[in-house]
């Protein structure tokens, strides 16, 4: 595929309904870039960050960092597909096997960067498009990856009854990108956004305002996907976090902690800070463990 079709099969959400999708589309990605790139820029501050740039068929475009530690080469992608389709076949049996956790986290980071990363050939004029297309498209590959894991998700809207002395006065509708419910219970509550930058907030006072006006202590839990963003300029680019530590922590000892944030690309204070440690996992902690006790 050139360039163009790639970004043409990226704007349209239709193209991605189901797993494959997302592997296929990957897979001509990879292949693209294999040998059609403008050069690879090497991050100033975090070498395993790497940024593509594209030639004149994208506009000279510079993409998103990506973490090359994660990104999947074309040579691995077919080995690294048969795992990932082993693991999601026989999720409950994986437990410790370290190569298949890790090739979970690198192959759902790898189809959604390459999401991403076609988009980033936009013209800097459709950039707010490109990122609600590429947030969109994540929140639906975790609910087709857990729909495919025989797990009762869905998006859309809760209702919650607002009760006073004890009659209901009205409802309020909360909308939410995953919501697992067994029956007519809602069992958990999930946000899932490409980064935390500008969302943090919002999903810690979700669950505090969730629980409270249901008077329940339902969880709720968050996926991203890393917390980088490119700074500087060409060719010095660098990488900044966009996660707020103090924020995190904030919220977590003194409102209440989500009961799961997971990471495809960890950052390091997510390994050395003991609340971060204790709170934050990479993404295939939920697949293989933490979903099913949710349940």
């Amino acid at each position: 595929m050139k360039l163009s079709q790639l970004l043409e099969y990226a704007k349209d959400k239709t193209n991605f309904t189901n797993l494959e999708n997302y592997s296929v589309f990957c897979e001509k990605y990879l292949s693209f870039i294999f040998e059609n790139l403008q050069a690879v820029i090497v991050s100033q501050n975090e070498t395993q960050y790497r940024f593509f740039q594209y030639q004149k068929d994208g506009n000279f475009n510079v993409t998103r960092p990506i973490n090359s530690n994660l990104m999947i080469s074309i040579n691995d992608f077919a080995e690294s597909k048969k795992i990932f389709s082993y693991a999601i076949e026989h999720i409950k049996d994986i437990k410790q096997d370290t190569k298949i956790r890790d090739t979970i986290n690198r192959f759902i980071y790898t189809c959604q960067q390459s999401i991403g990363a076609t988009l980033d050939a936009l013209p800097a004029g459709e950039s707010n498009t490109a990122r609600k297309i590429n947030g969109d498209l994540f929140e639906r590959y975790i609910r087709l990856i857990l729909a495919e894991l025989k797990i009762p998700v869905r998006e859309g809207s809760v209702l919650i009854p607002v009760v006073v002395n004890g009659e209901e006065q009205f409802q309020m509708v909360y909308q939410h990108d995953l919501i697992i419910e067994k029956g007519k219970e809602v069992k958990a509550i999930g946000s899932v956004k490409t980064s935390s930058k500008d969302r943090l907030d919002k999903i810690f006072l979700d669950k505090f305002l969730y629980n409270r006006l249901t008077n329940t202590e339902t969880p709720h839990f968050a996926v991203f996907l890393h917390d980088v963003q490119r700074k500087g300029k060409e060719p010095k680019f660098s990488v900044n976090t966009t996660f707020l530590t103090g924020h995190f922590k904030g919220y977590t000892v003194k409102l209440n902690p989500l009961d799961g944030v997971y990471y495809c690309d960890l950052r390091p204070v997510m390994y050395s800070d003991k609340i971060l440690k204790e709170n934050i996992k990479s993404l295939d902690c939920l697949l293989i463990d933490d979903i099913w006790n949710l349940l």
